[in-house]
């Protein structure tokens, strides 16, 4: 299983998708707040429909409770040289626009964690520069801004989950009224 991580999501609609992108992934979805919304807004139900139900979410206060609730799990960026916190535990990916290495050249384990940062800011750069190696970026256009981040989790999931084999999701298609 994969950790899908967003820091302070600012659009409903974006983490609506997400959500509906890790239930079908078999995916766990971590929120950081401050959130540019509350988890009963409409439009969040709406772009998730009625998955949103369905997905297994975990919501932490800020930051630090994220850090604090996960570091058995998870290594956690330290301060810049000191390498990361938790040797031998599930990476945590930072996914920026500003990383020097592509997603495809992350090496994903079952059980990683991908962080996004907010639609306005990404990830804080102070934080990106605790730990450069896990730094990751979908390339793009060097004239352009970023992806949406719901677009951006499913491209990066999805190579997380390529590496893996796809974990334990259905490989093969079924047809409703013909068989191949």
């Amino acid at each position: 299983m994969f950790h899908i991580v967003l820091l302070e999501p600012e659009i409903p609609a974006n983490t609506g998708n997400i959500g509906r992108t890790c239930l079908c992934t078999n995916s766990h979805l971590h929120l950081i707040e401050p959130m540019g919304f509350i988890l009963n807004d409409k439009n969040l139900k709406r772009a998730g429909m009625d998955y949103w139900k369905d997905v297994q979410v975990t919501v932490y206060d800020c930051w630090e409770d994220f850090v604090e609730k996960n570091k058995d799990k998870v290594r956690i960026p330290s301060a810049p040289g000191e390498g990361t916190m938790g040797e031998g535990k599930a990476s945590l990916w930072m996914a920026t626009t500003k990383a020097q290495k592509t997603h495809d050249q992350a090496d994903f384990k079952d059980g990683d964690y991908i962080m996004f940062g907010k639609e306005s800011a990404g990830i804080p750069e102070e934080l990106l520069m605790k730990d450069k190696e896990a730094c990751i970026r979908i390339p793009m256009a060097s004239e352009q801004r970023s992806l949406n981040l719901s677009n951006s989790v499913a491209v990066v999931l999805y190579e997380a989950l390529r590496q893996n084999q796809y974990l334990d999701l259905t490989i093969e298609g079924q047809l409703h009224h013909h068989t191949w």
